[in-house]
């Protein structure tokens, strides 16, 4: 008997212990935790933030009974798409009537918030409904009622990945579906869909989040969670999240989880493996001076402290954008959302340096961001960039070159050593020299137009004889020329045949006998050595002027690619 009772006993002890056990988890709090991500998802088109023309349309649609069948939602990973789409189900369907605040209480809002609602149905086209057979499937489900709901919902996620058959498949059925249905689709690759899906589509796109926006929602957030942290520190998150509500979240719990008490700045760049503000102001000054102990030792102190190779680069090509705009638009600089440091700091470097020469260190960082991320040891590539930085920070420019040899005045190089390479590759000057003309063209009646040998080789050109043309040019020497006979001395690399051919050919073209005879006698020069000639003296005209000469010797090395006439 008593193991019977306590066999009897035991499913009463398994019931306590159950529920002791659910009380525990109700009660602990930890066991319950959701990302901020999750927590925070907009419930409502009044939560979404940054996407107020997608919201003033949709109100429009939802009051005035002009609802699409089918949407085209697009915009970079995080800005809200998928929320959109869950928002506008429970839009159309809540109890309510299609409203632009739906309850979030009744049956239909509770159980698509919950995702428990046969009649929306949220798919991947990552993982499936990409297929041809999952699209048939969709296309058999579309013909039935909805089984609660006012519509039937297709929310289809990654839309572009489905294939060129799955789209062929669904476009009948989305150009004319039944009315109890709607479509839903999200992209981040918007130029992937097919036009023919596009059309059919009432297209949104969702802009990227602005970092003030995203600070101030941040700022909320944390309140509402009672965890405190520096401003400097949430707008470091907002500006790293890169318009991205769900980044931006991710970051916060992140930074969260590291903090002691307080989310700190400090402790924010430490986790995004940022560079504080002042020290890139410090590096790209020096650098700018041309203060190459100071430059190498902050990379140092960098580089010691963890600071992240690339992140410097673009941390330097953040700053030169940023310096570039306030040179060109210096209200910029007074933007009180701006640090401090920004503000002062960067007005005074913007209003120091000139376009080209912050242009120039742009196209340098540009290239160099490339370099140190594909390097095998990145912090060397970084140092040889910041070099090459310090080198031509006390360079002029090209255009201040050329104005102070117009002025008259002496150009200086300032204290740095010569490059490997002289000056800058493949600068164009230009002079008023003329060009070397090219050979006249033949004109109408050739017995009157040939009346010379230049003129019977331009006309080889106009009849397309090229190879005979080239011939010409280069392996002949003109001994004598007459209407009717040509004298020529040609090279060994010529044809054998090359005085008959072009005696034979001509002779067709004028409708006149003409003769080429070949010569023992040195001739004139080849047609092509002429030129080379002629083109030597005008080159060497150009480089004895006095302003090119003087560039030519403050810029060792560079060369003349181009002579144009002036008009």
């Amino acid at each position: 008997m008593k193991e019977k009772r306590n066999v009897a006993k035991k499913p009463a002890e398994k019931t306590d212990i159950i529920k002791s056990d659910t009380e525990y988890r109700v009660s602990n709090k930890d066991a319950e935790y959701r990302v901020l991500a999750r927590k925070y998802r907009p419930k409502n088109f009044s939560e979404l933030k940054g996407q107020d023309a997608l919201v003033r349309t949709l109100t429009n649609a939802i009051q005035s009974g002009r609802i699409a069948h089918a949407f085209m939602l697009t915009g970079v990973r995080g800005v809200g798409k998928t929320t959109t789409a869950r928002i506008i189900a429970r839009a159309l369907n809540c109890e309510k009537g299609p409203t632009i605040t739906p309850c979030g209480v009744c049956d239909a809002c509770v159980s698509i918030s919950e995702d428990r609602n046969v009649d929306v149905l949220e798919l991947d086209a990552a993982s499936s409904a990409g297929r041809i057979e999952d699209v048939r499937e969709i296309i058999d489900q579309v013909q039935y009622a909805p089984v609660s709901l006012r519509y039937k919902i297709f929310i289809v996620d990654e839309v572009h990945m489905m294939s060129k058959a799955a789209f062929n498949a669904l476009l009948k059925t989305l150009e004319e579906p039944p009315p109890h249905v709607k479509f839903i689709f999200a992209t981040t690759e918007i130029r992937k869909v097919p036009v023919t899906i596009l059309s059919r589509c009432q297209r949104f796109d969702l802009k990227r989040i602005g970092a003030s926006v995203l600070e101030t929602y941040f700022s909320e957030l944390l309140e509402k969670e009672n965890v405190k942290a520096e401003s400097g520190a949430i707008a470091l998150i907002a500006r790293a999240a890169d318009g991205s509500a769900r980044d931006g979240l991710s970051l916060l719990d992140q930074a969260i989880s590291r903090a002691d008490g307080v989310i700190s700045e400090e402790q924010v760049r430490a986790m995004l493996g940022l560079v504080d503000r002042s020290h890139t102001l410090d590096l790209f000054e020096a650098v700018m001076k041309g203060d190459s102990p100071a430059s190498l030792g902050i990379l140092d102190d960098l580089y010691k402290s963890g600071a992240d190779p690339l992140m410097v680069v673009q941390d330097l090509s953040e700053l030169t954008h940023y310096l570039t705009k306030v040179k060109v638009a210096p209200e910029i600089a007074k933007d009180a959302a701006l640090p401090e440091a920004e503000r002062v700091r960067g007005s005074a470097l913007a209003q120091a340096l000139s376009v080209p020469v912050l242009t120039r260190a742009w196209q340098m960082l540009l290239k160099g961001a490339s370099e140190v991320q594909h390097a095998a040891h990145p912090q060397q590539a970084l140092e040889m960039l910041v070099i090459r930085l310090l080198y031509v920070a006390e360079q002029p420019t090209p255009g201040d070159v050329l104005k102070q040899l117009k002025d008259g005045t002496t150009v200086s190089m300032g204290g740095g050593s010569p490059s490997p390479g002289g000056s800058p590759r493949g600068a164009t000057l230009m002079s008023r020299a003329a060009a070397v003309p090219a050979f006249a063209e033949p004109q109408a009646g050739f017995q009157a137009s040939l009346n010379s040998f230049e003129d019977v080789v331009a006309l080889f050109g106009q009849k397309r004889e090229m190879l005979l043309q080239g011939h010409l040019m280069n392996d002949v020497h003109l001994v004598k020329f007459e209407q009717g006979h040509i004298a020529v001395r040609v090279k060994d690399s010529a044809p054998a045949n090359l005085a008959g051919r072009v005696g034979s050919v001509l002779s067709d073209w004028t409708g006149q006998r003409w003769m080429v005879s070949l010569s023992r006698e040195e001739g004139a020069p080849t047609l092509s050595e002429i030129r080379a000639g002629a083109q030597r003296a005008v080159t060497d005209e150009v480089k004895s002027h006095p302003v090119v000469a003087e560039i030519m010797k403050t810029f060792p090395g560079a060369n003349i690619l181009e002579i144009r006439k002036k008009d």
